[in-house]
C-alpha cells in the first residue's frame, strides 16, 4: 500500500513484495527493472509499455481482435491486462499503483514484481501461452487442440524470451526490456 505524501518526500511511496519501499516519483519511463536495497531486482512495468515489449507484434494483434474487453478507460487488450494476469496468477509478488492523480510521473498505473524483467518476461509467456491453449479447449474441433497441444511441448520459453529479447536488442535503455 502507498503512505501519504510528506511535504519534500518525494511522493508515495509504493510498499514491495519483498518488504522494502520505494518512491513512485524516483521511478521514470525508461526502467524496465531496478536494483533493490533487499537485493534482488525487482521489473518494472507501467501502462504506458506497449503488449509487445513481452509479445510480438502479430500475437498482440491476434489477442486484440480475439479478446473482448469491457472497460471503457481501456478498451482493447494491452499491457494492463497481461500484468491483470500475472497478478491473478501472484498476487502476494505484484504490487500495483494508481498514479493516475500524481502530475510528476509520466503514468497512470504502475506495477513492480518480486521476478526481475527476465522472468516476468517468461511468466507473461507461460501465461499467454495457457491462456491460448484455454480457449483453443473450449473450440469445437478436437484436432486444432491437439495440433495446439503438440506445438507447445515443442516450444521452450526461456527459449524463445531469449531469441526474443535478442531480436529487439533490449538493452536497460531500451523501451522494451
Amino acid at each position: 500500500m502507498t503512505k501519504p505524501r510528506v511535504p519534500g518526500g518525494g511522493g508515495d511511496r509504493l510498499d514491495l513484495p519483498c518488504g522494502e519501499s520505494v518512491a513512485v516519483t524516483d521511478l521514470d519511463l525508461g526502467m524496465r527493472e531496478f536494483d533493490c536495497d533487499c537485493g534482488d531486482s525487482h521489473g518494472i512495468v507501467m501502462d504506458v509499455h506497449p503488449p509487445e515489449r513481452f509479445l510480438p507484434d502479430f500475437l498482440v494483434e491476434t489477442l486484440r481482435e480475439a479478446i473482448e474487453t469491457t472497460s471503457e478507460e481501456m478498451p482493447e487488450f494491452g499491457t494492463p491486462h497481461l500484468l491483470g494476469i500475472v497478478l491473478e496468477e501472484f498476487p502476494e509478488r505484484v504490487v500495483s499503483h494508481d498514479a493516475s492523480e500524481e502530475q510528476d510521473v509520466g503514468f497512470a498505473l504502475l506495477w513492480i514484481t518480486d521476478f526481475d524483467s527476465r522472468q516476468l518476461h517468461e511468466i507473461i509467456v507461460e501465461l499467454v501461452v495457457e491462456l491460448m491453449e484455454h480457449a483453443i479447449s473450449h473450440a469445437d474441433d478436437t484436432s486444432a487442440l491437439t495440433e495446439f497441444e503438440g506445438k507447445m511441448h515443442e516450444f521452450e520459453v526461456e527459449a524463445f524470451v531469449e531469441e526474443y529479447r535478442d531480436e529487439r536488442d533490449l538493452s536497460e535503455d531500451d523501451v522494451y526490456a
